[in-house]
């Protein structure tokens, strides 16, 4: 199986944590669509005969489209892929875009599963975040999302952002948990250079939170995320059982998937490819039949590499026979040497034929990271 992630790098936010495109590229929104349209079309033999699991609209805020365009660009994948029996398909939403007009609208199309980036439900900390929405604005998407029959629903959340206490992380994930979301991601801030919250850490706004007081927001986190029955299925995610992000666990475990829009990576396997991040040029390159995008065939360290990094994050971990089939004995003996200090260290554990993170390990996963990455 497969899927696809279709990149729509759209935003209304002005987001300060983050480097999207600006408002002022909205009106090519139609030459974008159509633009991405002829890609999905003309890209179906990129994983011949992989049926698609998956579709995942994201990467900036697909809720900016009209209608119209999102029906057109889900039409055209259905027409040109195999589509598997029940699959996930999933979209990136602002909150204060879930009306119940537009989610009436959504329910008529194969969308079943609603991603939004909430980030936050203290108002101070979303002003400072450049969010359009406020706390009051993510809890009523929730709800208009529930009322609309949607049953599968993803809130982003963000912790470790500045001046923020842990009262006031625990009151975040507090009402974060009485929405009963069905999927939870979190994630540290970071600060991207470029962005208006790297200027304002540079002028000496605000201060970062110390180690320490970030460690122990992540911690409060996965305690209390757990005790109300959310697995830690990987180290930024958690899920209700049965909820799990199907369309980013192919990411983790190996999985060929098709991305198609500006910036959009794919991968069959073997080798890797991106489209130019420019969306004027990826329009111009589709419209004159050139694709503009770049590919990087892997070597078998490059391919060992990417698997520690991306497996080595979830709950299952690394399955040791898989290893042993997919890469070098080099490769292998190299990973359980070095995995032994990990486990003596009690970082590393292994359980039912895998290798994978203890509690303490998840802490600093990183350093465990870094620990079986090949290096010559």
């Amino acid at each position: 199986m497969a899927g696809i992630y279709i990149h729509i790098p759209f935003c209304k936010q002005r987001c300060s944590y983050c480097a999207l495109y600006s408002s002022t590229l909205y009106n090519i929104k139609e030459e974008y669509t159509d633009a991405l349209c002829k890609e999905i079309a003309a890209r179906k033999e990129y994983v011949p005969g992989e049926e698609i699991k998956t579709i995942y609209m994201g990467g900036g805020t697909p809720s900016t489209l009209s209608m119209e365009q999102i029906e057109k660009i889900l039409d055209t994948v259905y027409r040109h892929y195999p589509i598997g029996e029940n699959p996930e398909v999933t979209i990136e939403c602002n909150p204060d875009d879930l009306t119940p007009e537009f989610l009436a609208q959504l329910k008529h199309l194969p969308v079943n599963r609603i991603s939004m980036g909430i980030q936050s439900f203290s108002d101070t900390q979303l002003r400072r975040l450049g969010r359009r929405h406020d706390a009051g604005k993510a809890r009523e998407a929730v709800q208009n999302a529930r009322e609309a029959g949607f049953r599968n629903i993803s809130i982003d959340l963000m912790f470790a952002l500045p001046g923020s206490t842990a009262q006031e992380w625990e009151k975040t994930l507090a009402e974060a948990i009485a929405l009963q979301p069905e999927h939870i991601s979190a994630y540290n801030l970071m600060y991207e250079e470029g962005t208006a919250m790297h200027r304002a850490l540079e002028r000496g706004d605000f201060e970062e939170l110390s180690e320490e007081e970030n460690v122990e927001q992540f911690q409060t986190l996965i305690k209390r995320l757990k005790e109300e029955g959310y697995r830690h299925y990987e180290i930024s995610n958690f899920a209700r059982p049965g909820y799990e992000s199907r369309h980013n666990s192919s990411y983790w475990n190996d999985t060929p998937y098709i991305g198609c829009g500006a910036a959009a990576h794919s991968y069959d396997g073997t080798s890797r490819e991106w489209n130019v991040a420019d969306i004027k040029k990826y329009i111009k390159g589709i419209n004159s039949g050139c694709r503009d995008f770049e590919r990087e065939h892997l070597s078998e360290e490059e391919r060992y590499n990417d698997t520690i990094l991306t497996r080595l994050r979830t709950a299952d971990g690394i399955p040791l026979a898989w290893m042993k089939e997919k890469f070098s004995e080099k490769l292998n003996g190299y990973m359980l040497r070095n995995a032994v200090k990990l486990i003596d260290s009690g970082n590393l554990k292994e359980v039912n034929g895998h290798l994978a993170l203890t509690e303490k390990g998840i802490f600093v996963s990183d350093a465990v990271i870094r620990e079986l990455i090949f290096v010559e």
